[in-house]
């Protein structure tokens, strides 16, 4: 988390993750993703959600198609 990065709210990383307030809570809670607590208020950094998304990236499995499509 870099200094003067910008904290969003539990709304916030919701709306960013295109998931519920309820999903980011429980994230907080079980302690599976990175937070400030800033009195009785949680923020997650930016960055932090950009890591999350990332960590969780599925990429595709490339296979060879055998002989279809092909010109001879």
């Amino acid at each position: 988390m870099n200094n003067g990065e910008r904290l969003l709210t539990v709304d916030e990383a919701a709306e960013r993750l295109g998931t519920g307030v309820r999903f980011i809570r429980r994230l907080v809670q079980e302690r599976r993703i990175r937070y400030v607590k800033i009195g009785k208020h949680v923020r997650i950094a930016d960055s932090v959600l950009t890591a999350y998304i990332e960590e969780r990236t599925v990429e595709p499995v490339r296979t060879r198609r055998s002989g279809f499509g092909l010109v001879a």
